[in-house]
Parts: C-alpha cells; structure tokens; sequence
C-alpha cells in the first residue's frame, strides 16, 4: 500500500476553464449558438411608460428599467435589438425582479410577433434578481426581441437585462480531438452505437435521436463552478436543421438548433454551466425536438478527464495506517471476523489511551470529512455513543459524535443484533461531518482519544475530506416544499406531506424542491413519473426511523438526484425493513448524486425499469446489497459510484424469473462487502461490468462473479468483463470449506454455454486463486485476453469444470501454489502472449 493519499484529479485550479474559454473557442470552431450577449434594459428601447430607475439594489450596469405598474398597463414595453447570424433557435434570458410574492405575466414579442404569455416567479425582494429563459427563434440578421405589458397580462416587474444566445452557422470542423466520445456516453429511449458513416473520431457514433426522450449522457468532470465551452460534433442528413435540448445536472439549459451538414460532419459550439466536480450532461430529445442528428461526442473545454478505472471521486483518502501515530497499527489480516479483515487494505489503527492519536497532513483544502471507524458494542446489541476529538494544527476543532448502533451484527446469515449469538462483525461505519470553516492544505488534522472520550478503544480505518459545495439554489420549474406544507428540522414526521408535496408538484407538471434541512421519513415516498431534487448531498437529508423510510418507484419517468437518504436500519431484515431506493423505475428515469446509508439495500430495481441512469452514488454501510438491478430490469447503467461495506454483493444483477438484459457497472469504486462479491451477475443477457476498481472482499467472496447459482434466468448474449482492476479480493466460503477467486466463473445450477468476455483486466494480490472456473456444470464459451495475475494466495488459473476456454495475454506471477490448476476436463486453447502458467 503506498503512504501517499489517493485523490481524484481536482488539482487544477478554478482559474483554468475561464482561461481556457478563449482557446476553446478557437480550438472547436464556430457555433450552432453564439456566445451568449447581454443587453442592458437601460439601453433598450423603452415605451408606454417603461423607464430607467435605480431605486432597488442587485442590478447591472448604470440601472434598471421599471414602470410595469398598473397606471401602464396595456402600453409599458422593452424592446431588444438582436442580430443573429444564422435563422434558427437560440435563447434569451430575462433578469428581472418581481417583489410582489406572487408569479407575474408579460408577453413576449419577436419581430413584432406575439410568441407567448411568459409567468415570472416572485423574487425574494425587489433587491433580488432572477433569470428566466425563454426559447425563440431568430431570423438571420437583425431581429427585435420585446417584453410587454399587455392588458392580458399581470405586469409588476422590473427588469434588469437580457442574454441572447443566436444561432450561427458551423464551419468544417478541422482536427478536433474531443474530450468526450459518444460511444462511451450511457444512451437510452433509442440512441445506439453505429459504424455505417466514415469520419467520425473513436471507434463509433450514436444514431436514433428521432424518438422523443432518446438521450445521451455523458459524465463530465470540472475543477471549479463555471459556464464551459461545450462543442457538439453531429451531421445531419440533409440540409435541415436539427433540434436537441441540452441539460446540465437535470436542469434545462437551452434548446441546440443545429445547422443541417448534408452529411458531413460538423462542429457547433455552445456552453454549459457545470459544477465543481462530477456532472451530469445530457442531449436529450424533448418535446418540440427532432433529433435527426447524428452524434460523435462532445468537447468540454476545460474539464478534467475522469479517471480511467473506478469512479471520479471528490475526496481524499487518508489510510490511517499512512499516518502519523504514536498508537497501535492492526493487522494485515485476511480471517473472517478480525477486525483487520473488514479494513481498507487490511490494516487500521487502534486508538485506546487518553492521548493516543493519529494524525495526517492535507494535501487539498476541505470543509467536510468523512471518519471510516470502530468502537466497541454493547453487551444489549443496541450500540453505544462516545465522543472522538479532533484537532487543526493543534486547536481542537469538535468531538465528532460515534456509535455502534449501525455496526456490529452477530450470529449466522442473516444475522442479528444479539451479541450472545457471537460471530461478531460488521465492525464499522462511517460518520460524516461539515466543519465551520475550510482547512487549507498542509493543515495536520488529527483525531485524538482525550479524558472525555468515553469508548474503550477507537479503531480508525480512514478519512476522506473533501470541499463540500454550498447549497444549491432551486432551479426553474420546481416548487419548494416549503410552501406545500412539508416543514425539515421540526422533529415531525414528514412522510404524507411530501407525498402530498409530490402529487401536488407532479400534477402540475413540476418538480419538487427540497431545502436544506432534515425529513424524517417513516415510510415510501412514492415516486410517479416525480422530480425530485435537494439542495445537495451535504445539505438535504430523508432521515429514515426503525428501519423504514426510502423511495419508491412506481414506475414513469423519474429524476431524483442531489441528496442524502439516510436509514434507520441496524441489522438485516429483508422482510420488514426498507431500501433507500426501490421499485420500477420505468424508462428513462436518473438517479444522480445521492448519498445512501444505514438502509436494508441502497437501490433495488425491478421490471419494467428501463434506461435508469444512476450515477454519482455514494452507499455505505448497508445490510445487504449495495445495489441490485434484478428481475426484468433491462438497459441500466450504475456509473462514477463509490459502494462500501455493505451486506451482501456490492454491486449484483440478479435474473430472477426474469432477466435482467443489456446493463453495465462502469466506473465504480466497490470496496470491503462484508459477504459475497464486490460485483456478482447472476444470469441474463448481455450484461457487463466495466472500467471498475473493486477492493478487499471479506468473506465467501470474490472480486467479480459471472454466476448461474440461485437458479437465475441462464446467461445469454455476451457477457463482458472488461477493463478492472481487482485488489485483495476472494475469500474464504466457511460453509463450503472452499476457497474462492478473485475472478469466479461459476456454473452451479446451469451450464453457462453463452459468450463471456474477459478482457484487459488486472488481479492484484488476491487472496486465493486469480482466476477460477468452476464447478459442476459447463463453462463453454469462455475467451480470456489480456489478463493480468500480480500474487496470488493459491494459483494463478484454478479450473474445476467441464468446458472450453481461448487464453491469450494472460500473464501469472507470485502465484504461491503455481501458474495454473485444472480438474474436470476443461479444454484450454492457447493463444499468443501467455506467460507464467
């Protein structure tokens, strides 16, 4: 293990995108719309009794432009000159104020032309500004853009400025390298990868955006908040302008009017607002779109490549065995039920005298940790509190509240919260915490057990800190539950009100709204085709109660992202107790930037979910699995998601009765099951496990398991395990006295005779057998290519089973037992490139 912290690449400073601005523009080409231009209201031209004020603060420029009073109804008006370079779509944005509480209306005008009433929601004051953005379609040249108050309309606002985006046309794009190839974006509600057309970048494009919902969306990662260069490379079949909706994060950030190429390939130019660190961008064919492009990915100028393997992460993590201590370092140990064996690389470090700490120096500034930790249970099972200190450079900065009420289970399977049952495990969880200012780096942070901290020992694992955001601000076309009778932070039970709160919101066409603060939940909130967003993962929490409290799906097209769901749950009971997220999820719904904790399961899926995006997950310390796609679930991708310490199988797709068809785990970090694999999949078609980074299973466990146990719907299609690297992983199955691999290929209830792909993986240190196939039926369509075995506990290639397999660039070293093992008369075809076995 190295001493260095591991982090994800935010080096870079904010700076650099508003730096790079310029050069992306020059880099990518000209625009499908032109960088944005804002027009000052006191410069437009005023009529019927519109005037220019300064009364009210916040403004831009020299002044605002009020006068939509009563006295000037039917008569105030604002009027914009626009040039576009093109005709087209493009977008302009409204700054106004509006202090009255209640939504007003003005009508907008293009080049004379009634489009529409537009409603402008109340502002908190008239000192606070909003912006409201209208699509509209420009003619080429100069254009005249009015805002009126017409005796339809309500009036009562004061405006500050408009920003108009014109469309302009592409020219030949050039040599263009982009950040973000269209084949490796995730694609549902028609998108697919095609090959048919010549001069596309990678190794494919997407085509089949017609189909309204059809998406593409790609993981973007930032170094700092900002409006980004976004460049889109697309042709058009012919000479007709194509239409596509960009969102950023689930919000709406304008409609695309493409330029028709002809068939050839272009680049168009837009931005992108995006937000320090992961994001979610996405080309989306909604109402009023055609679609008829095709797409060979995105250039975001500015944004940071996403790591390689495993899932683009906020944090640092500080392994405490890495850091400074005058206390006692435990383990490595790999045997089931020592505390060791539940660690981040089997070591951790034992706090049990006043004035014993352990202590590491920053190397980014944080406001928020995260404390991976163990204290001792009680004799009752139901877990005790203590205090630990924590110091900055010497200042104490608070005691950090532990207990073991969510840790700690006892018995055999399924276990429970009886301590008389013995077995003890699940030794640890995790404590998270915002603290009141930032920390820059070379700050030495260091927990201490001092006179008032009350456990008898304190076993830390890790810290991970990171710079939490501020709350995020409702986006448009939400409503705050707030104002529909949910109140957080009351103690009360918030269940029915944000039921209600949704059918109210959902019924209107709208997304819910929740601020910072805590709901207590006791029960499902349902989800029907819901938005439903918070104010962030650090800020807005659904806070569960005896072992109930999540939501539910069922069924529509969802989006639900930027929040905690925080459980009640302290043992395992699939019976009775909830999951953070579970249900049908119908086709095309999001899951984004989602805390999951203390719950039975962080997200169980059923059919007919189809096209569920879930990305930017963080579940930990749950009772059973991490995340089950299951039963019918087809076309779902789980990606840039970090799964720790949970019950059962990290990640696992599950084809009970039903298979689950044509899903993929990309770009995740699994780490430390307490049972079973960090990624199982269990039968069914076309499935894939991708791009992962998955470390120390604990028992009857393997890294990645390609399995027919549990009498699953049988694997057809190919099912692909490409690209992870898998450390300390495999385990001892104390019931089968068997010892089992990092990698198990295992065809127990069925043959698995249907293709499986094992390609450019690495098994570092496991701590059993690298590869092992087994057991009492066939495994017949096996290619292994490019599999690299680092140590190994027993052999390097262990098969046990009927079959055939094609091996090449398989190379074995420090297998303890040997290259390779086989029983049962397993035909091996060898290709070129094989060493050590």
């Amino acid at each position: 293990m190295s001493p260095a912290p591991r982090k994800s690449s935010h080096a870079v400073r904010f700076i650099l995108p508003l730096l790079l601005s310029v050069l992306g523009a020059l880099l990518y080409g000209a625009a499908a719309q032109a960088a944005p231009t804002t027009l000052e209201a006191e410069s437009a031209r005023l009529s019927g009794g519109a005037a220019v004020s300064t009364e009210h603060g916040g403004y831009t420029g020299s002044g605002f432009v009020g006068g939509f009073t009563d006295t000037h109804k039917g008569s105030a008006s604002v009027s914009f000159d626009i040039t576009a370079e093109a005709a087209g779509g493009g977008s302009l944005a409204l700054r106004y104020a509006n202090g009255t509480t209640a939504t007003m209306t003005l009508s907008l005008y293009v080049n004379g032309a009634r489009v529409r009433q537009v409603g402008l929601p109340a502002t908190a004051g008239w000192d606070t500004w909003a912006t409201h953005e209208e699509q509209v379609t420009y003619a080429k040249g100069a254009n005249t853009v009015a805002w009126t108050f017409t005796t339809a309309d309500s009036g009562n606002v004061n405006i500050d400025n408009a920003t108009a985006a014109t469309p302009t046309t592409p020219t030949d794009p050039g040599p263009t390298t982009l950040t973000h190839q269209a084949e490796d974006a995730f694609v549902s509600g028609g998108p697919a990868r095609a090959t048919a057309a010549t001069g596309y970048e990678g190794s494919s494009y997407l085509s089949g955006f017609t189909t309204a919902g059809a998406r593409a969306v790609f993981a973007v990662d930032a170094p700092g908040a900002a409006t980004y260069p976004l460049t889109l490379r697309y042709r058009t079949p012919d000479a007709t302008a194509s239409t596509i909706t960009l969102l950023a994060n689930g919000t709406t950030v304008r409609r695309v009017t493409l330029p028709g190429t002809g068939g050839a390939w272009q680049n168009a130019a837009t931005d992108v607002p995006l937000r320090a660190a992961l994001n979610h961008v996405t080309l989306r064919t909604a109402s009023g779109d055609n679609g008829t492009l095709q797409l060979d990915g995105i250039g975001v100028t500015g944004s940071t490549p996403t790591d390689a393997r495993g899932a683009t992460l906020p944090y640092t993590t500080y392994e405490a065995e890495s850091g400074s201590t005058n206390a006692t370092t435990i383990g490595p140990d790999r045997t089931y039920l020592t505390v060791p064996s539940e660690a981040s690389g089997r070591r951790a470090v034992v706090l049990d005298t006043t004035g014993a700490y352990v202590q590491f120096t920053l190397t980014e500034p944080a406001n928020a940790l995260t404390l991976r930790y163990s204290v001792p249970d009680n004799a009752a099972g139901t877990g005790t509190e203590a205090t630990l200190s924590v110091y900055a450079n010497g200042t104490q900065l608070r005691d950090l509240p532990l207990s073991s009420k969510y840790s700690w289970v006892y018995g055999g399977y399924p276990y429970n919260n009886d301590p008389s049952q013995g077995s003890g495990h699940h030794f640890f969880d995790e404590t998270r915490t915002l603290l009141t200012g930032a920390l820059p780096a070379g700050t030495v942070l260091k927990f201490q057990k001092d006179a008032g901290d009350t456990a008898a020992s304190y076993t830390l694992d890790l810290v991970e800190t990171e710079t939490a955001p501020a709350a995020l601000a409702m986006p448009a076309g939400l409503i705050s539950a707030a104002t529909l009778g949910v109140t957080p932070d009351d103690s009360g039970d918030d269940t029915n009100a944000l039921n209600s709160a949704l059918t109210t919101a959902t019924s209107q066409g709208k997304g819910l709204w929740l601020p910072t603060g805590t709901y207590n939940i006791s029960g499902h909130i349902n989800l029907t085709g819901a938005d439903l967003r918070g104010a962030g993962q650090w800020h807005t929490v659904l806070r569960g109660s005896n072992g109930k409290g999540g939501l539910f799906g069922r069924g529509g097209t969802s989006n639900v992202q930027d929040l905690m769901i925080a459980g009640d749950v302290s043992y395992r009971d699939d019976a009775t107790f909830d999951a953070a997220i579970e249900g049908d999820f119908g086709n095309g719904s999001t899951l984004a930037n989602i805390w999951m904790q203390h719950t039975k399961v962080g997200l169980w899926t059923d059919a007919p979910t189809n096209g569920l995006y879930a990305s930017g997950l963080r579940i930990r310390d749950t009772f059973a699995d991490g995340v089950n796609l299951h039963k019918g679930t087809k076309a779902t991708e789980v990606s840039q998601s970090s799964v720790r310490n949970t019950g059962d199988d990290g990640l696992a797709m599950f084809s009970e009765a039903q298979a689950v068809t044509d899903s993929a785990f990309r770009f995740n970090t699994v780490q430390l099951p307490m049972l079973a694999n960090t990624v199982g999949i269990y039968g069914g078609h076309g499935n894939r496990a991708e791009d992962n980074v998955l470390a120390d299973t604990v028992t009857g466990s393997s890294g990645i398991a390609i399995s027919s146990r549990f009498a699953p719907v049988p694997f057809s299609g190919t099912t692909s395990v490409q690209r992870n690297t898998l450390t300390r992983t495999g385990g001892y199955e104390p019931n089968w006295q068997s010892k089992l691999g990092a990698l198990w290929i295992y065809a127990d209830s069925s043959d698995i005779t249907a293709p499986v792909l094992v390609k450019d993986n690495e098994i570092l240190d496991s701590t059993y057998s690298g590869l092992l196939i087994s057991w009492q039926k066939n495994v017949a369509a096996l290619t292994v290519d490019g599999l690299r075995i680092d140590k190994a506990g027993s052999y390097g290639i262990e098969i046990n089973s009927a079959g055939a397999g094609t091996f090449s660039g398989v190379t074995v070293s420090g297998a303890t037992d040997g290259g390779l093992s086989t029983a049962g008369g397993f035909t091996i075809t060898r290709g070129a490139g094989n060493t050590g076995w």
